[in-house]
């Protein structure tokens, strides 16, 4: 098998039917296969798909696999890349539609660029807008940043500001959106699956930061375009917009994302910096009358774990943890 796409679905059937619809027009089931993964959704999910997959003549290139637990976006995609060998795995999120022509495009990449280990296409709205998708490590000064939100504080440290404004030609960042990116099997065979310690959030840089120490290069590959609604299957980005405290799995993923790279003393440092921006973040609205713009209780849940921040996530209805 040349490509196996492997798609998670968490209670977004629809969201899943739509992008398999996209996906028809570009399949050959001879060389695709599509590994979609209900992660233990507790609702009508896995009788919904079954039949969209009936009705609509997708058994040649669509398996289900119902997962007993919801062990998160990096536990899902392990579970549909371990169901297929293939030469290379498409993660896609279920709230994507795939333009015409993506898949080609994307496939044609991975064979002109040998060194690149993850491939990733432009993101965008439906109605074209582009959405930013390539970024810089997180990192203690990047997290300074952003509790500041100050625009000379950015502007100086712009070296270490997370997000790569979008660019229209092929280019490598040090991580991506894994909304959407082509992995090449050498990378899995190499440095292996994604880290079930992230239940979300955070796995996406972990993998990238993981294959460019391995020596590949993850490139964006801006002709393959792909529609992002993004937030369709989580809640967490419309939370944050809004202010509103998010599940405490993104904290969670923080804290084991700069334990792991920076060190736990690392962590406490970055934490530091982050109360320092905010600081200086809180004396312009105090002085501006203006809202805050961090979320609520953000202040105390970036400690989230703080003493074990590499413990593994309590798996809904398992009834015991694991330990890193």
């Amino acid at each position: 098998m040349d490509l196996a796409i492997v798609i998670i679905n968490y209670r977004t059937p629809q969201l899943v039917i739509d992008c398999l619809q996209s996906l028809q027009p570009q399949i050959d089931s001879s060389r695709h296969r599509v590994m979609l993964v209900d992660n233990d959704s507790g609702d009508d999910s896995v009788p919904i798909l079954e039949q969209a997959i009936k009705d609509y003549h997708w058994e040649s290139w669509v398996t289900l696999i119902p997962s007993p637990v919801n062990g998160g976006f990096s536990a899902g995609n392990n579970i549909g890349i371990k169901a297929a060998t293939a030469n290379a795995y498409l993660l896609l999120n279920s709230d994507t539609i795939v333009r015409e022509g993506a898949i080609a495009c994307l496939e044609m990449a991975l064979e002109k660029h040998p060194e690149a280990g993850l491939i990733s296409p432009h993101l965008e709205w439906p109605d074209e807008t582009p959405q930013i998708s390539c970024f810089r490590y997180h990192s203690p000064i990047s997290q300074f940043i952003d509790a500041a939100a100050t625009g000379p504080i950015t502007k100086l440290l712009n070296a270490y500001n997370v997000p790569i404004p979008v660019k229209d030609t092929p280019f490598e960042p040090q991580w991506t959106s894994f909304a959407c990116v082509l992995i090449r099997q050498a990378v899995i065979e190499e440095i292996g699956l994604m880290d079930e310690g992230y239940f979300m959030y955070f796995d996406d840089v972990d993998y990238c930061r993981r294959a460019r120490k391995a020596g590949w290069t993850v490139l964006h590959w801006p002709e393959a375009r792909v529609v992002h609604l993004r937030g369709g299957s989580g809640s967490v980005k419309s939370d944050m917009a809004a202010r509103k405290r998010p599940r405490s799995y993104l904290y969670a993923s923080r804290s084991r994302y700069f334990a792991k790279f920076y060190g736990l003393v690392g962590l406490w440092i970055t934490n530091v910096c982050w109360l320092l921006g905010r600081s200086i973040a809180w004396i312009r609205e105090v002085i501006n009358h203006k809202q805050p713009h961090t979320c609520e209780y953000q202040e105390q849940d970036i400690w989230m774990n703080w003493k074990q921040p590499l413990k593994l996530p309590i798996l809904p209805g398992s009834g015991h943890e694991k330990t890193a």
